[in-house]
């Protein structure tokens, strides 16, 4: 399967790259070069010009740095730049450091080692299937190779540890190709000491460990299990230098390692936008009618399109948003949806309906508006290469994957191999998600007969029901702190560890915030973070909330209720951070706004303090209660 089948390929490539070096805009040219369907060799040479150039002009990267530590126990080195190159492609600086070849757990365990130095705040464990299996063998009785697991397990949780409590590191584990023959055949699973068997049963263990522990797993069996093995592994190559992953693939590779990274930095992709006609079903609807549109119906070519709007539906279950943005009249494109026996996607499914005759790039601003969310959160999924084309140009920060031609069945490979909405994991909230933009759309009904906004917001019947951080909420607010970029006055990235101690702290206080109002539960929509830097004062560490209860008066309650449980602690001043960076500048005056006091600003941010000896609360129009929504 050729690799990065969903990106364009490059035009003119080689003049691109060598006009990096004359470019003032260096990094977003960079950007969009790796945006492009790359072998391991134009990799390699995008990647050394960038670190090249990085390093004598470090302004204009997309983020602060991602230091990614990468240790194993084979030759990793050649994996590194599709990893950079990965991350450059989400717009992310990801700065590596190679352990010394099979040193992982030196370098875990030695305080002055040159991984200690690096300072990761992500290490990656990669391990092949030969050092995994040593001492099992044919001969082994299953209780052996029982044990065997168990001390293989336990060692890896050990580093997995070490990585976190000496280091202070978000961790990510490789699971392990089976690159071993079979010795029993079809039913390998019976011969307890097979070595095959033994990589399966390890990889399953990883991500029971996974679960339990907050690691993320780059899943190299599974695509390899998809793609073929060979594509993958080469013995030869393997005997010759160690290098268990072949450099061909190392673009894959990267991918899923860069796709991690992505979503623990809140930069997966959150909303689907889909085409109609040729997209979600054949024909065209305007022209075809009802009758004449190809969908389901016994038609290979139909069920493919069924299968496309499956997989959609599958996405919005699990929390992706779903929008159209079609070129038709309105009444047309919403047939299909109300009346066509086998469409699977109904118009309750989708958030935002733009089915016009405006060009799609300012219908696709249109969605980003109406959602609340920055355009590049959007994917937008089209079969025709003109308008493909055409919001590249446009828009490059909206993902528009290829598709391919005339056979609709490939679409949700294609989509999932493309991994913009990869996610470490899923919350009740995820999957309410299309419900609560639903409820968005009655709420602006219901503001559009107020009469005025004080009218509105109590007809609203809001409710905030807030608690403090506790083992229930806490994978939802690592989720949130990871992905929110916009209204979020520091972007601290905090772990699942990071939030455990702050549970831990009586000097410190974490709080969850939900809102509720008549059209229904909005979900944990605020997070704020104190910590006590100095008798009497707590600075707020993190502020973040969901953009789409922005207008409502949230921030002044929220105020009133981070002051109320800080002077419950004695404290008389609160510090608030704003830490500027691309994506947050709608909240640089947030702590002014809300009555705080500037006390030092520049452009990379500023600190504001708040005198609660003085304090009075702010005019709310929403009730707030302590503990877990009725």
């Amino acid at each position: 399967m050729e690799q990065l089948r969903w990106l364009p390929m490059a035009q003119d490539w080689r003049a691109r790259l060598r006009a990096l070096d004359a470019a003032d805009d260096v990094w977003s040219r960079a950007v969009a070069l790796a945006n492009t369907r790359l072998d391991f060799v134009r990799t390699n040479a995008l990647d050394a010009s960038v670190r090249r150039l990085v390093r004598t002009a470090p302004s204009g990267l997309g983020t602060r740095p991602v230091r990614l530590a990468v240790l194993g126990s084979s030759t990793l080195s050649h994996l590194l730049p599709a990893i950079r190159v990965a991350g450059l492609r989400r717009n992310i600086h990801v700065e590596t450091c190679e352990g010394g070849y099979g040193q992982y757990l030196q370098e875990l365990t030695v305080p002055g080692s040159a991984l200690y130095a690096f300072k990761p705040d992500t290490i990656l464990l990669a391990f092949d299937a030969v050092h995994v299996t040593q001492g099992v063998h044919a001969a082994m009785s299953a209780s052996d190779a029982d044990a065997a697991l168990a001390e293989r397990c336990a060692a890896i949780e050990q580093c997995w540890q070490q990585a976190r409590h000496a280091l202070g590191c978000h961790v990510m584990q490789q699971t392990v190709l089976d690159v071993f023959p079979p010795l029993l055949g079809n039913n390998e699973q019976r011969l307890a000491g097979s070595k095959s068997r033994f990589v399966t049963r390890l990889n399953q263990a990883l991500r029971d460990m996974a679960d339990r522990h907050g690691a993320d797993l780059v899943a190299v069996h599974s695509s390899a299990a998809r793609d073929g093995l060979h594509a993958w592994h080469d013995p030869a190559l393997w005997h010759r230098s160690k290098q268990e992953v072949t450099p061909a693939r190392a673009p894959s590779y990267g991918e899923l390692v860069g796709r991690l990274l992505a979503a623990r930095q809140g930069r997966s992709f959150k909303c689907l936008v889909l085409d109609l006609d040729n997209t979600l079903w054949g024909g065209v609807i305007g022209d075809d009618g009802m009758d004449g549109i190809v969908l389901g119906q016994g038609s290979p070519l139909g069920e493919g399109f069924v299968s496309v709007q499956d997989y959609a539906k599958d996405l919005a279950r699990r929390g992706v948003i779903l929008a159209v943005s079609s070129k038709n009249d309105e009444a047309n494109a919403l047939e299909p949806f109300e009346k066509h026996p086998d469409m699977v996607l109904r118009r309750a499914d989708i958030a935002s309906f733009q089915a016009n005759w405006t060009d799609k790039a300012a219908n696709l601003r249109a969605i980003a508006a109406d959602l609340s969310i920055g355009l590049d959160s959007l994917v937008f999924l089209d079969d025709n290469p003109f308008e493909r084309s055409f919001v590249r140009e446009q828009l490059p920060m909206v993902a528009v994957p290829e598709v391919p031609e005339d056979d609709p069945a490939l679409v949700p490979s294609v989509l999932a191999d493309a991994g913009y909405f990869e996610s470490a994991g899923i919350t009740a909230d995820d999957r309410e998600r299309t419900a609560q933009y639903q409820e968005n759309r009655a709420r602006t009904a219901l503001q559009a007969t107020a009469g005025d906004l004080d009218s509105y917001l109590r007809a609203l019947q809001m409710r905030m029901v807030w608690n403090r951080f506790d083992s229930l909420g806490r994978s939802r607010v690592v989720q949130l702190i990871g992905k929110t970029n916009q209204f979020n006055l520091t972007t601290r990235r905090h772990t699942d560890a990071d939030i455990a101690a702050i549970m831990a702290d009586p000097e410190s206080f974490g709080l969850q915030i939900r809102l509720l109002d008549r059209f229904g539960d909005n979900g944990i929509i605020g997070i704020v973070i104190g910590r006590t830097t100095q008798p009497g004062t707590i600075t707020l560490d993190t502020w973040l909330m969901s953009c789409r209860v922005l207008g409502r008066g949230v921030e002044r309650t929220t105020l009133n209720l981070v002051a109320g449980v800080a002077r419950a602690m004695g404290v008389e001043t609160l510090v608030g951070e704003f830490i500027a960076t691309k994506k947050n500048g709608m909240v640089r005056d947030h702590y002014r706004n809300l009555g705080f006091t500037v006390v030092a600003e520049t452009e990379s941010g500023s600190t504001a303090t708040l005198d609660l000896r003085h304090f009075t609360p702010q005019q709310s129009f929403i009730d707030v209660t302590e503990g877990p929504p009725a």
